[in-house]
């Protein structure tokens, strides 16, 4: 478990870490691109789930509306019976866009936090992170104008994900424009005709490995400007 995740290791005394390596284990699961239906079972006297690899979506929908929210590497989940703690009508959807692998934080791995408690720590130090990420992200989507939400958006995302190279930022992600709408609160349509804007003034245009930003993040309150070539 912790070679698969060395940030969790680094939480554990140097000393201790060797035999933490040894001993701290976890299930495996691996899920192919698509709809997936996690089993909470599989959990319910545990943390969750924590992604070791690969990307999937959360999506909400409530009346044909969605929230959606991108996770990764390292994202703590615990898929919850959404209906039972909610009174409004709504679909829960988990769907998959790369191979991802998957660690159960099941019973018996709690049991092993009583020898590492660091590991609790810096597990709910991931909780936290990603309600924070989902905070950021209604930020952008109150942004009036639609550019704007898509070039935060992509920067935000930078942020995580991204990689510089000579040319500028790549974003490796395959974000559909179906994705993009519901992740900056738009009509696909829309989401098209401003990612044309962005790709014409240089600033964001997709690529064989996902999506390629030039010049500088968006700075508050001022609309994208060209490109000036900085990276």
């Amino acid at each position: 478990m912790l070679e698969e995740d060395p940030d969790l290791a680094e939480a554990i005394d140097p000393k201790l870490r060797p035999h933490a390596l040894e001993t701290v284990l976890a299930r495996e699961i691996h899920v192919e691109p698509g709809n997936w239906r996690p089993a909470p079972a599989s959990f319910e006297n545990g943390l969750g789930i924590l992604v070791l690899g690969g990307v999937l979506i959360h999506r909400v929908g409530i009346d044909r509306r969605f929230g959606i929210e991108l996770i990764g590497e390292g994202d703590l989940l615990r898929p919850p019976p959404w209906q039972a703690e909610s009174t409004l009508v709504m679909t829960n959807e988990w769907i998959v866009l790369e191979p991802t692998r998957l660690a159960v934080l099941d019973e018996r791995f709690v049991r092993q936090l009583a020898t590492f408690p660091e590991l609790g720590g810096r597990l709910i130090s991931r909780a936290v992170q990603r309600s924070h990420q989902l905070a950021v992200n209604m930020a952008i989507v109150h942004q009036a104008r639609v550019d704007v939400r898509l070039h935060m958006l992509f920067w935000h995302l930078a942020g995580r994900w991204g990689r510089v190279r000579s040319d500028g930022v790549i974003v490796p992600l395959r974000l559909t424009h179906a994705v993009l709408s519901d992740l900056v609160a738009a009509r696909r349509p829309t989401v098209t005709s401003a990612l044309s804007e962005l790709s014409r003034r240089g600033l964001v245009r997709a690529v064989r490995e996902g999506w390629l930003l030039s010049g500088d993040p968006p700075r508050p309150s001022e609309p994208p400007a060209a490109s000036n070539g900085r990276h």
